[in-house]
């Protein structure tokens, strides 16, 4: 022995799964809380609850992920397989599984900006409702009698837009909605101002819109509240966003898109003076066709008068037709008359021949030599029909079932029945019994049966 004093080894802490996990989660908790992760989407699914559950991984390694629905509330695309993200968040232990999570707070889309990856989604989400139709696109009117416009109230637009309407329609009513047309929020205020200016009775149409700007700046109009509410606007909208390069939703959904505010209001409302020297074309063109008209209507009361003859001659002609049909007509009376007369005498002569009363008396004798055959006829059917009855009562005598029971025979009845007793053994010892005969009924009671078999 060297004389050193070894000590006696300690023993190893035992921990429960439990404890362990916690101590990995403390651990995970000190370093891994807000971490950035660059990876690709797989394995994507939304639950019904709106959390989102995926797959981040890479060439060598992979890690389960979940973005809460609070969470999820607050990105603006739709995530999907195979979509290379940018996921801020932080790693924690899911005890119940004991695996490794990736709890995500933020995702944004890397390569394919986010705001391009939005716009895309809510473009071919409008498009597969048919908000993008061009079907549903509605004519502006030709002349409104009140212009509605939603824009920003100190910007360039309202301007533009002002000056064009009073240049091209002086008297033209014009309501503006002012907004704020970019920053947070705007967009909830360019889709309550067209709700609200699309429920002023007097508008007719609508401009909406702004002017030149970044990407950025010109967002609000990409807004899916912002699109439908254009869409669900009950008068045609013409949306002016930007210059002619720039294309919002906005543009797509309206009934018509116009490159820049000041074309807006061009589309919009006619020139005043156009209409002026139309309707001036028009009225002259009306004058032109209503001389023409009445030269016309000259022309022809004159080819009219000159053809039209003096009504002396035909009055004339006419008294002598009359004259003359009058004359035939007293003629064509008094052969009718003749004619009826001769028709009178012959129908006199035949009523003569076939009075009433020589009809009546032959009538008459025919009745008094008929009357003796007509009675002997009678006493003999009445003989007849005597003989016939009496038959009848000596067959219906014979057959009546009082008749029988004035032979001696009785018919006999339960008390409590209703169709005649035809065998001993319908009955018990006891029972009471009703019996009918010839002259009266009895009732009894029955002491003892004697069936057939004695």
């Amino acid at each position: 022995m060297n004389g050193r004093l070894r000590s006696a080894p300690t023993a190893p802490r035992v921990f429960t799964v439990a404890e362990l996990a916690r101590r990995i989660q403390h651990a995970l908790e000190g370093g891994l809380d807000g971490v950035w992760v660059v990876g690709e989407i797989s394995n994507f699914r939304a639950a019904p609850s709106g959390h989102y559950y995926f797959t981040l991984k890479d060439e060598e390694a992979q890690l389960a992920a979940v973005l809460f629905r609070s969470a999820a509330a607050r990105i603006r695309f739709r995530p999907s397989d195979g979509l290379e993200v940018v996921a801020g968040g932080r790693v924690r232990l899911y005890e119940a599984r004991g695996t490794l999570q990736l709890y995500v707070e933020s995702l944004e889309p890397r390569g394919l900006g986010a705001l391009r990856l939005q716009l895309q989604q809510l473009r071919d989400k409008l498009a597969a409702e048919g908000l993008l139709a061009a079907e549903r696109k509605r004519p502006l009117p030709y002349l409104p009698r009140c212009v509605g416009v939603v824009t920003a109230l100190g910007g360039a637009a309202i301007h533009d837009i002002l000056i064009m309407l009073r240049a091209r329609f002086p008297n033209l009513r014009v309501i503006v909605r002012p907004v704020r047309v970019q920053g947070l929020g705007a967009e909830r205020e360019i889709a309550a101002g067209i709700h609200e200016i699309c429920a002023v009775p007097e508008v007719e149409v609508l401009i909406v819109g702004r002017g030149g700007g970044s990407v950025e700046d010109l967002w609000a109009f990409n807004d899916e509240s912002v699109a439908r509410a254009i869409a669900g606007c009950r008068v045609p909208v013409v949306s002016a966003v930007g210059h002619e390069i720039d294309v919002t939703i906005a543009d797509l959904v309206a009934d018509a898109r116009a490159p820049t505010p000041t074309a807006a209001a061009e589309l919009v409302v006619p020139l005043k003076r156009e209409l002026v020297a139309k309707l001036e074309e028009h009225r002259r063109a009306l004058e032109r066709a209503l001389e023409r008209h009445l030269e016309k209507g000259y022309r022809i009361v004159r080819s009219l008068r000159a053809r039209l003859r003096d009504p002396r001659g035909a009055i004339r002609s006419a008294g002598a037709r009359t004259i003359e049909i009058r004359l035939r007509l007293l003629r064509a009376a008094r052969r009718a008359l003749a004619g009826s007369r001769e028709s009178v005498i012959g129908f006199e002569q035949r009523l003569l021949f076939s009075s009433p009363a020589r009809r009546v008396a032959g009538d008459r004798a025919r009745i008094e030599e008929a009357v003796p055959r007509l009675s002997a006829s009678m006493r003999h059917r009445a003989a007849i029909a005597r003989e016939r009855l009496a038959r009848l009562a000596a067959s219906l005598s014979s057959l009546s079932p009082l008749g029988v029971l004035e032979r001696g025979y009785a018919v006999v009845w339960k008390t409590a029945g209703a169709t005649p007793l035809r065998a001993a053994s319908e009955v018990q010892p006891g029972e009471e019994l009703r019996i009918r005969l010839a002259r009266g009924g009895l009732r009894a009671r029955v002491e003892s049966r004697e069936d057939e078999d004695g």
